[in-house]
Parts: structure tokens; sequence; C-alpha cells
């Protein structure tokens, strides 16, 4: 299975790369230049034929949205919304079937002190990161809805190991599961 894996540049993809190439052909992709021991395509992921190209033969994506420390709201919508919405939709034309988008488990922190599960509806706060999140998975949720690409939202916990999300992954990508779906992840 070929999987496409964005924010090349964060430790967390980084650590999952290493997790998920024994078992899968990956492609790394930023939207700056970033060494890799994958397969690297740099992409602006605009709404272009670069973006198509980019996901053209990939089985699967896994959307990370991890921005550098410091990175400016702007920038974080940016990258949790209008790129999200142009891999989606680039990978709807090129028949990508399955897509996973790592979310935040922050989503849920009004819960707090309650036994919660995925079924609940998230409150999110209107700071990023946690907005963010929330709008990347607001676009997800259009584009599984539409029937365009399956998605599963993987709400991490902040210290969930990257074994454990691995495996998540994995579990998400292989046998039949809804069009939507959300998983927690501690």
């Amino acid at each position: 299975m070929r999987i496409l894996l964005t924010s090349a540049a964060s430790p967390l993809t980084y650590s999952l790369a290493e997790q998920l190439a024994p078992a899968y052909t990956l492609r790394m992709t930023e939207r700056q230049m970033t060494k890799s021991a994958h397969e690297f395509v740099l992409c602006e992921l605009g709404h272009d034929a670069s973006t198509n190209l980019l996901v053209r033969g990939m089985d699967a994506l896994v959307l990370v949205d991890a921005l550098p420390a410091g990175a400016d709201t702007g920038a974080q919508i940016d990258q949790c919304t209008r790129c999200a919405y142009n891999l989606l939709l680039a990978a709807a034309s090129e028949g990508v079937k399955r897509v996973v988008y790592l979310s935040s488990l922050e989503l849920m922190a009004a819960y707090d002190g309650y036994l919660y599960d995925s079924r609940w509806r998230p409150q999110p706060t209107t700071a990023p990161p946690t907005l963010t999140k929330y709008l990347g998975e607001s676009t997800c949720k259009e584009f599984a809805r539409e029937g365009k690409v399956a998605v599963t939202v993987l709400r991490l916990a902040h210290n969930a190991p990257p074994q454990s999300v691995a495996a998540a992954i994995t579990g998400a990508l292989i046998g039949d599961h809804p069009v939507w779906q959300i998983v927690h992840v501690e």
C-alpha cells in the first residue's frame, strides 16, 4: 500500500514514517524543502496540478497538519483548511479511497472529568491549534459526507506514543470502515 504523509518536517511525521515504513511504501510531502529517508515531494498544496501529481498513485493519505512552533494563526488555519481541502479534492480526483486525519483530543477538553467517547460533540476553544484541528476535521467531514473519500479522524492525546498512533493509522487503513469515523487515541 502506498501512503502519502504530510508535514514531513515535523517530528511526529518523522516518527510515524519510521513506524510505518516496514509495512508500507511512503511518500512524504512538505511545503518547504525537507530531508527525508523516504520519497519526498515538495508541494505547496495549492489548487493546481502539482497537488494532483502529489497524490497520484497513492492508496491513502495521512494528513498530519503539523506546523513549526511559533507559526502564526493564519498559517495554522491555512494548513488545516485550504491545504487539507486541496489535498482532499486531489485525492477524490485521483481515486484515493482512504484518508486519515490526525486531530487532537484537546477538542474534548471541555468534558474533563467525564467519560466521553468519539460520539460526543467536540467543544473547541477559539485558539489555535485546537480550533484549527476542528476546522480540519470539518473539512474532511464534508468530503466524506459527499462520498468523495472515506475519512478516519484520529484524535490524539497530547502524550500518545508514536507506536500507538502508527497502530491506529494501520487500523484505519486496513479492513472495512464507515465512510466517516472518529477514533480517540490515548
